[in-house]
């Protein structure tokens, strides 16, 4: 697809990508080899705030302090500059009594006036130092949510009292005028705010595409209208085409959205139009199978806008833990998915906020303060690939030299591009939809509010649908179509067999780099346990898959033989889960607090690990038709 040689605002954020930041001094040049401008306008962070998050759970509220400390946004921000990401999306279910106190409403605010200074200087610090850096910056919240307070005082919207997202809205016209007046105030109060959105979905239940279409009409957009200056807008779509909460696709309401858009008032040009690219689990395939809610039309393109463009979201809901960096799969999903309308991406987390670190043991010797800088090669991969997707191999290579030692940079490279293939080919083999559908590295589905997990099981492996339909046959799939091989889908025996060659290699690479100079260096030894995870993480889904062949054989055959195969690979499985356990725990925490107030134990989940062998050892073959003598090797 054509790639763009544009910068979106006139150039806003061009000179300053990748370190050529005035006055900032923190921040190195740019490389020589860097284009002149941008090959992707935006490229921005998605960036939930703990406050009034969507998500809840100790993972998300003990941030509190961090996000308040300005040391830590300045490094973030520089972080953000240095690898060329140019906005900042800010997301909280309702963040504006954290930013105005208004005359009107003063009853929805819980802070006093002393307070509200002291917050409104956070935010003015905040927007400002984004700015220095050539850095935009977004405000995005969820529909119908006012502040607690004001919830309380006017017995409206009570779902903003515990921040509870699904059910229905309201058409309140208290609400809508609360709303407008907030908006308003924070685009007067913050000259440096670049930007505000709004996602169309949660907590407006019962309402028609349209009726959400026209609260945001006489809300959002009627405060813009009359704001004094323009603002960016980022308009999250598709979202709710009917009346529920969870996500529908159409094209009618597609087209319906982008009229809205194309006749937007005092908005900066071009609108941004946000779709989740494979709904809450981008690092998957390249190939776009599916937004939220379903498959996405093409009337957001067609005919090419002039007012808008269509950013990709990149959710990560798959790996929070383990380390990530696949500058081959990034280079791959930009190639296959930027065509002209396409102005930008937005890469980030829901359930994962990159403040404070609560992975790491006590004691672990380290030389990172945030969560965000053990996941330096994600950012440096994404941000410098979409600043320019030729940027040379050495670039990273470098990184790992000036980080652990020339000697080592080149094995670490490729162990990382290796490594990071593991979550991509599972979430590209099982198919996620939303954030609790799917966590990869955790190898389960978790529940809104519940501290349970529902481990993947051999069965649910055989059961879900394949993501990347394209290039992979689901087990089940494969032997009913007759086990064929050739064309251009790999087998599942393929795939785990490619699985466990790849898993081979990082781990000789491991032991490759431990040689070097005889003494591996202790701040190392994290990264090197997190490549061991991952190999081991592939084993054990590639011994779990062919398990699944096995298992799929014997329960439409009857042949013992199949059974036997079944409980050899799911023995093997469990044992490379173990392996797992002890590299994942050996320097993080055990158990990892996650959302929905529940907390993660690869050790723990042996056990469901270990109940694959007892589905195996159980399985009964189906009633076969006496005509079928169909046999299979």
């Amino acid at each position: 697809m054509t790639m763009r040689r544009r910068e979106v605002l006139g150039g806003a954020g061009a000179g300053t990508a990748l370190g050529l930041v005035p006055g900032c001094a923190t921040v190195p040049a740019p490389s020589p080899q860097a284009p002149a401008e941008p090959a992707v306008p935006l490229r921005a962070i998605k960036f939930n705030l703990p406050y009034m998050s969507y998500r809840k759970g100790g993972s998300l509220s003990l941030h509190d302090a961090t996000i308040r400390d300005p040391a830590y946004w300045r490094a973030f921000l520089s972080m953000m500059a240095d690898n060329g990401f140019n906005a900042l999306t800010l997301w909280s279910l309702h963040p504006f009594h954290y930013l105005v106190k208004t005359a009107k409403y003063p009853e929805a605010s819980p802070f006093s006036d002393g307070e509200m200074a002291d917050w409104h200087g956070f935010w003015t610090e905040l927007f400002g130092e984004a700015k220095v850096r050539g850095i935009r910056t977004f405000l995005v919240n969820w529909n119908t949510f006012v502040s607690p307070q004001f919830a309380e005082a006017h017995d409206v919207a009570k779902w903003s009292i515990d921040w509870s997202h699904f059910g229905p809205g309201t058409d309140s016209e208290l609400v809508k005028d609360y709303t407008r007046e907030v908006v308003g105030r924070t685009i007067a109060e913050y000259p440096d705010l670049t930007g505000l959105g709004i996602t169309l979905g949660e907590r407006m239940g019962g309402q028609t595409a349209e009726e959400r279409r026209q609260w945001l009409d006489e809300t959002f957009f009627a405060a813009i209208a009359a704001a004094p200056r323009p603002i960016e807008f980022l308009y999250r779509a598709p979202l709710s085409a009917d009346t529920k909460s969870g996500g529908s696709t159409s094209i009618d309401n597609d087209r319906a959205t982008r009229a809205q858009i194309e006749r937007l008032e005092n908005v900066v040009r071009p609108v941004h139009v946000s779709c989740k690219f494979n709904w809450s689990h981008g690092h998957s395939a390249t190939k776009l199978y599916h937004v939220h809610g379903g498959e996405l039309s093409d009337a957001y393109w067609n005919p090419p806008p002039t007012g808008h463009d269509v950013l990709w979201t990149i959710r990560n809901e798959d790996f929070f833990t383990l380390r990530w960096g696949d500058p081959d799969f990034v280079r791959e999903h930009i190639a296959r998915n930027t065509p002209e309308y396409v102005g930008g991406y937005i890469v980030g987390s829901e359930a994962y906020i990159p403040a404070t670190d609560y992975f790491t043991k006590p004691g672990v010797p380290k030389d990172w303060r945030w969560a965000f800088e053990r996941q330096w090669l994600f950012y440096a991969v994404w941000g410098r690939l979409l600043y320019d997707p030729n940027t040379p191999i050495h670039v990273f290579i470098d990184m790992f030299a000036e980080r652990f030692g020339a000697a080592r940079a080149q094995d670490l490279f490729d162990a990382w591009r290796l490594a990071s293939r593991m979550p991509l080919d599972f979430a590209r083999y099982y198919k996620g939809t939303n954030d609790p559908s799917l966590y990869t590295e955790g190898h389960f589905s978790w529940f809104e509010n519940r501290p349970d997990v529902e481990f993947i099981s051999v069965d649910r492996l055989i059961n879900r649908p394949v993501l990347d339909t394209d290039s992979l046959w689901g087990a089940r799939e494969w032997v009913e179509a007759g086990e064929p091989v050739g064309g251009t889908r790999q087998t599942p025996l393929q795939f785990a067999a490619a699985l466990d060659r790849r898993a081979d290699r990082i781990m000789g690479l491991v032991e490759k780099v431990r040689a070097v100079h005889g003494v591996t260096p202790k701040l190392l030894e994290p990264e090197l346990a997190d490549l061991e995870a991952w190999s081991w993480h592939g084993r054990h889904f590639g011994h779990q898959l062919a398990g699944a062949v096995a298992l799929v054989r014997f329960r439409k055959t009857g042949k013992v033989n199949f059974q036997d195969e079944a409980i050899m690979r799911l023995t093997a499985a469990s044992q490379a889960w173990a392996k797992l356990a002890e590299a994942v725990h050996r320097y993080n925490v055990d158990p990892v607090p996650l959302p929905s107030h529940f907390a993660v134990s690869w050790t723990k989940l042996q056990a469901a690990a270990d109940a694959d062998i007892v589905i195996a050892r159980n399985a009964v073959p189906a009633l076969q038709d006496e005509t079928d003598t169909r046999g299979f090797s």
